[in-house]
């Protein structure tokens, strides 16, 4: 639809250069495929100086591109949002200078189609004129994970979440009106912002993640952890986001006693940068590693015994448990980290349903190192049936035909 008669606009809230975490993984595959289909555009914002450090490494993808700093504190964002009605997500990812080169970019390229990527991105897509379509990317419908944690706390944090998940959710159904099509990380995802918007499926669809198979390889080239002494258990993720945060906390003070009680000199690596503080205090408990940053997560993942997703509260399709299952590894997951992934518990992966399951589940991989190589086995065959990026995302140019 867009060959050869226009460009993209595509807006992101991180840089999405390199595919290094779970937002940036999907927003780096997905700006691959527009750019195979048209030039692109990209609108981003900068955590750190390390994040701006890649803009120039981006720039080999992109027709142009505008990385900000994202310098507004939550406390400004916090207190902006409450002034203005806004959700704390929209407020905290606010800049003038991106609204600026959005306008300057639609005014002077010849912009065929506009691709916002999470939420909080959506407040920079001013009024379009009907022939230039918007295409929604939520990734996951972020107002039910804050609801679910203003369920959760107490005090002023239960009623800042549980306000966000509500003026959240106006903001995401108001977007979502706007889109000619919003899409989510699964089908599970979809159902429920439909159920919660009203939209129906030719309006709110799945685009699901995928894993980068070359590289997510056992028989790739990388560099290899030594294993050490006892059973190796793995969890990979950025460890200051809380859902992550929470996961670890739970399995190291609940799960993993109950391991070590049959399996003594087992440990569990945390694998993964910027630990928050929690995080790192568990690197005080016997058994526990606390790795931060690490340059190839593949090699703890190839390491590993068992990768473990004990997440609690979790949305989407984890990538954590695709590029586990790429690696061969045998994998348990929380039902919640497991939802929306197309593979079958028992044969693929297997699903616990709280911290007794989990501790069972793990022994038995360790008892059965045979049954834990199977199951590795075919996570591998099923990730390479199913996951491959090139497939999940081969319904983009599609859904840009929809759009329009």
């Amino acid at each position: 639809m867009l060959q050869g008669k226009g460009e993209i606009l595509f807006l992101c809230h991180r840089i999405p250069f390199p595919p290094d975490r779970g937002d940036k993984i999907r927003s780096y595959h997905l700006l691959k495929r527009l750019a195979e289909i048209a030039p692109v555009h990209v609108g981003c914002f900068a955590d750190d100086d390390r994040d701006m450090g890649f803009a120039a490494d981006m720039a080999s993808i992109t027709a142009s591109q505008c990385v900000l700093m994202r310098d507004r504190s939550r406390v400004v964002a916090g207190l902006t949002g409450l002034v203005r009605g806004q959700p704390l997500l929209v407020s905290l990812f606010d800049h003038g200078g991106l609204h600026r080169w959005v306008a300057r970019t639609l005014a002077e390229r010849p912009i065929a189609a506009v691709v916002a990527y999470s939420a909080q991105m959506a407040h920079f897509v001013p009024a379009l004129p009907s022939h230039i379509p918007f295409l929604m990317d939520f990734v996951d419908f972020d107002s039910a994970k804050y609801a679910a944690y203003g369920v959760q706390g107490r005090g002023a944090m239960g009623w800042i979440n549980r306000r966000e998940g509500r003026v959240l959710l106006d903001f995401e159904r108001a977007v979502a009106d706007r889109a000619q099509v919003s899409v989510f990380v699964s089908e599970a995802e979809a159902a429920l912002f439909r159920a919660a918007s009203g939209q129906g499926r030719d309006r709110v669809r799945a685009l699901e993640n995928g894993v980068a198979l070359d590289h997510f390889n056992p028989a790739a080239d990388f560099a290899r952890v030594g294993k050490g002494e006892g059973p190796l258990l793995v969890f990979t993720g950025q460890m200051d986001y809380r859902p992550n945060v929470e996961a670890v906390e739970s399995f190291t003070r609940v799960t993993l006693p109950a391991i070590r009680a049959a399996y003594h000199d087992t440990r569990f690596a945390i694998v993964g940068r910027a630990p928050s503080k929690p995080v790192l205090a568990l690197g005080d408990l016997p058994g526990v590693i606390v790795t931060g940053a690490v340059p190839d997560v593949r090699g703890w993942l190839a390491a590993a015994d068992v990768v473990v997703a004990p997440l609690r509260i979790a949305r989407g399709i984890q990538n954590k448990v695709l590029e586990a299952m790429a690696m061969a590894r045998p994998v348990v997951a929380s039902a919640q980290a497991a939802e929306g992934i197309d593979a079958r518990d028992g044969v693929h992966f297997l699903v616990a349903d709280n911290a007794n399951q989990e501790a069972a589940l793990v022994c038995d991989l360790l008892a059965t190192p045979e049954r834990a190589a199977m199951l590795g086995t075919a996570a591998r065959a099923r990730m390479v049936e199913r996951y491959d990026w090139r497939a999940t995302l081969a319904g983009v140019p599609d859904l840009l035909r929809v759009a329009a």
